[in-house]
Order: structure tokens, then C-alpha cells, then sequence
């Protein structure tokens, strides 16, 4: 089994999501839609691994409630082995209320996330076999932060870690060096570096400050501006691959998966960028967080349409 599989620690939600059908007004009720789905970073990537034909473990905390068996059932539908998750009596599985703009932008979110706290760096001590036998482990910094501190001192398969948010990423300062891959935003970037990122060469700089702590490779998420991928070999600014905008809030959680796709497959840091801002284009395009149409022949034809017309 040695290498067969990958794993993630990290949430798991019930998703409250509303989009008003027109531009919001704030401090009134606004006409739209309201959507309830599991969701959770750790396990929309797990997902989103799982249609890339990665075989994922998921190593998180659940409640004894509804939302806990939706998850249970879903995940086994989709192949996700949930066997080594914490189940915590009496408590409630994590929910988390979020609300868009009429174009599906993130506008402003709750989250009741306690549970969390469960996932201590004994319980994780007690699951080591499974990690390090792992080919990669995906962690996202929704579990507290000795907890993440302690998958990367102990772990000895490559640990890749998703920042979630600027408050969370600073879960991510003491460790930096100890990661394979860190996968932040402009601003995350510039709070962990020390740099005032204003431009093309601040953000290179950004990624060279961030490298010199150990890191292997960063990833740098620009929005519409693409993204920096940097590692000790050299480093490369994509843009973004166009297409339809329908939601745009399981981007990162597809673009996150794809580097884990691609490192399972051996590729390269320009062929992991491309592949991350293909599924984040392919994500971007699904009503819903997590796109069924995800695969990675979607993803290959996404990189190859592009490549055609760039030769055109």
C-alpha cells in the first residue's frame, strides 16, 4: 500500500450558501437562491482529488448528527476513505454560512467550526502510520495550529498546506521551511514573507523570501491575475484560462487539488500551475462548489485548447 494513496486533514462542513439574484443590499433581505451542500476545505479537496482519480484518505472531525452521515455517504460514494476521521459524541458537525455577490463572489461568511479543536496532535500522533506511508499529505489550516505544527515536524511524506485565510495563514510562519508546497493568496503571501507585494517584482521576491525558509514550492493565487508558481529551480507567472463565471468559491479548493494531482503524477511546477488553473477554470464554470465534470482529461483539455491558441 506504500505510495497507493494520498492524504487530507482538514474540515469538513455543512455549506449554507445564498446568492442574491440581483446586487446585494446591505441591511435588507435580498430575492435569490439558497443552496445547503457538504463542503469543508479538506473535504472539497479530498473531492475534488477523488474525481482526479487520486485514491484519498480524509482525516477529520465529525459529529453524531445529520450532516455527519450525509458526509459518511458521500464519501463513500465518492471513494474517499473516511475510516481514520474522528468521531466526537455529542458534538456538531462544523456548518458554515457564506453568502455571494449576484456574480458568485465571496462576500462575507460565518463559520462554526469548534469541533475543530478535537483534532489535537495526540489524536494525529495516533494516525502516523497512515500518514507517512502516504505518497503526499494535503492539510489546511482549519485545524488548530499545534495540530498543524506538529503534521509538519512528524510527517515524512511531503505535506502540502492550504493557508484558508489571512488569520489562519499565520498557522503557517513557524513551519514554512518544514512544507513541500504552500499555497497562499497575494495577501498571505505578503504577511508571511514581510513583503509589501506592489508589483511584478515584489511578488518574485515575495516567493524567493518564502523559498529561503526551506519551502519547496509556492504557489502564489492572483485572482484574475493568475498565478506565481516558484520553486529552487526557478519560477513562472500564469494567467488565468478564461471561461464562464458561475461560482467561484471552490477555486482555490480545485486549484489545490490539482497540485496534488500532479505531484502524484510527477509533473513538473509549470505543468502543476497549468493543471491547477485549469481545474480552478473548470470549478469557476459549476453552479455548485464542487464541479462534477472535473476529471483530468478535462483538465488536459483545458491546458491543450490554450496551448493551440497561443500557437495561433
Amino acid at each position: 500500500m506504500n505510495n497507493s494513496y494520498a492524504v487530507v486533514v482538514g474540515g469538513v462542513n455543512l455549506d449554507i450558501g445564498g446568492t442574491p439574484a440581483k446586487t446585494m443590499v446591505l441591511h435588507d433581505s435580498n430575492p435569490g437562491t439558497v443552496r445547503m451542500s457538504l463542503g469543508g476545505v479538506g473535504r472539497n479537496i479530498a473531492h475534488n482529488m477523488a474525481l482526479l482519480g487520486v485514491s484519498t484518505a480524509l482525516i477529520t472531525a465529525l459529529g453524531e448528527d445529520l450532516p455527519a452521515r450525509q458526509i459518511a455517504n458521500s464519501c463513500k460514494e465518492l471513494g474517499i476513505d473516511l475510516s481514520h476521521a474522528l468521531r466526537v459524541p455529542h458534538a456538531a458537525t462544523s456548518t458554515y454560512l457564506f453568502l455571494t455577490d449576484h456574480l458568485g463572489e465571496m462576500e462575507l461568511a460565518v463559520s462554526d467550526m469548534a469541533i475543530y479543536d478535537h483534532l489535537t496532535p495526540a489524536f494525529l500522533e495516533s494516525k502516523l502510520k497512515v500518514l507517512n506511508h502516504a505518497k503526499l499529505v494535503v492539510c489546511d489550516t482549519n485545524i488548530p495550529a499545534e495540530s498543524v505544527e506538529f503534521l509538519a515536524e512528524h510527517c515524512t511524506a511531503p505535506v502540502f498546506l492550504d493557508t484558508v485565510s489571512t488569520a489562519k495563514a499565520e498557522k503557517a510562519r513557524p513551519i514554512l521551511g518544514r512544507l513541500h508546497t504552500l499555497k497562499p493568496n497575494r495577501i498571505e503571501a505578503a504577511l508571511l514573507s514581510g513583503v509589501d507585494i506592489v508589483d511584478e517584482v515584489s511578488l518574485q521576491v515575495a516567493a524567493s523570501k518564502l523559498l529561503e525558509t526551506g519551502l519547496e514550492r509556492v504557489f502564489i493565487s492572483l485572482g484574475g491575475d493568475g498565478v506565481l508558481a516558484a520553486d529552487h529551480r526557478g519560477l513562472v507567472h500564469l494567467p488565468i484560462y478564461p471561461g464562464e463565471m458561475k461560482n467561484a468559491t471552490g477555486c482555490g479548493d480545485a486549484f489545490m487539488a490539482a497540485l496534488a494531482w500532479s505531484f502524484w503524477a510527477d509533473k513538473g511546477l509549470e505543468e502543476s500551475a497549468r493543471a491547477g488553473l485549469a481545474a480552478a477554470a473548470i470549478a469557476l464554470a459549476g453552479a455548485e462548489t464542487i464541479n462534477p465534470l472535473l476529471s483530468p482529461q478535462a483538465v488536459s483539455d483545458i491546458i491543450d485548447l490554450h496551448k493551440e491558441e497561443a500557437l495561433c
